[in-house]
């Protein structure tokens, strides 16, 4: 630029949009409509424009903190996930603040004071349940979403929760199960949702009849696995096999089992999703679907971390692959 200093406002003209827009583009690209952030980044590395990173942190007055939400931090689902995290964001010297969203009356409200509060650089949320509208505040710092997901455009870390699913129901099914049944989690959560029609898919895809009264409703807790011990036991037409929404459900079901005089897989076979720690260790022990969640943590980790630089998190790949892990709770139907 003839010598000169290249400035924000030399950006600005290159791309066609104003100062504010390049600043926030560079700021918290997520916030910014995915052609007008292309356009910047192409008058940004056109004109050679460079970062002054010192005093964008001096003005940011960066924490050098981030915050983990969480709908229920009881769940040992969270453990390895926020291992990956710490493991990330303390080799950048960043900090890892844990809360849950459930630990008050108003978890939208207590989302809206975390973004607006200053007390970290950005958030990753993981509860699905919460309103797109809490995501509103003026100046919030990046949000990215990992594992749940919200109907709004944040950057995610996700698995196919449908393929696992499907993994779950070709794996009966090649046993030679044909009644395969599936317990729920909770009916508004996305997770849950996206599960149960992938439960549907593959049954569908398999010749097989996905019956409602197959289906038994749960919450993801281990009471509501073992509830449904008590309705598979009482069913007249009960399946020969289960896939579960969660981990824990199905530990509460195989618990329940035993107390009915029944057990698994000679009376049922069983599948989770998750494969938290306690899975291999169960008699039997239990087959699941493997969510790989260190390196979930690690990504989300990671993608936020290039968002607070000014990044755009291109390249950071969100989905997940999912792997099913035999184990002793499934076999052929008896």
């Amino acid at each position: 630029m003839n010598g000169r200093p290249v400035t924000i406002q030399d950006v600005a003209r290159e791309a066609g949009v104003s100062t504010a827009t390049v600043s926030r583009t560079l700021s918290k690209p997520s916030v910014v409509a995915k052609p007008t952030r292309q356009a910047v980044l192409r008058a940004v590395q056109k004109t050679g424009y460079q970062v002054n990173h010192l005093a964008r942190n001096l003005r940011r007055q960066r924490t050098g903190s981030v915050i983990a939400l969480a709908p229920n931090l009881a769940n040992p689902f969270f453990s390895q996930i926020l291992a990956g995290m710490s493991a990330v964001l303390s080799a950048r010297n960043y900090g890892l603040l844990i809360a849950d969203t459930q630990m008050g009356p108003d978890p939208d409200e207590r989302l809206r004071r975390y973004l607006a509060s200053g007390m970290a650089d950005g958030l990753v949320l993981f509860d699905g349940g919460l309103s797109p509208a809490a995501l509103d505040v003026p100046g919030r710092p990046p949000v990215v979403a990992a594992c749940e997901w919200l109907p709004a455009d944040l950057p995610s870390i996700r698995v196919d929760n449908a393929h696992g699913a499907a993994l779950a129901v070709d794996h009966l099914a090649d046993l030679g199960h044909r009644r395969i049944g599936h317990v729920t989690g909770p009916r508004t959560n996305v997770l849950a949702r996206t599960r149960k029609d992938g439960w549907r898919a593959a049954m569908a895809r398999r010749g097989l009849e996905a019956r409602d009264s197959w289906i038994f409703e749960g919450d993801f807790s281990m009471d509501s696995g073992a509830l449904a011990a008590e309705r598979w036991a009482a069913a007249p037409d009960r399946p020969t096999a289960l896939f579960f929404a969660s981990d824990e459900m199905a530990v509460g079901f195989l618990g329940a089992l035993r107390r009915i005089g029944a057990q698994a897989p000679r009376d049922v076979s069983v599948v989770g999703f998750d494969n938290i720690e306690v899975c291999a260790h169960l008699s039997p022990a239990l087959t699941t679907i493997r969510q790989p969640r260190t390196l979930i943590g690690e990504r989300a980790a990671g993608l936020l971390l290039d968002l607070i630089g000014g990044g755009t998190g291109e390249g950071i790949e969100g989905m997940v692959e999912v792997e099913l892990v035999v184990r002793d709770s499934t076999a052929p139907p008896s």
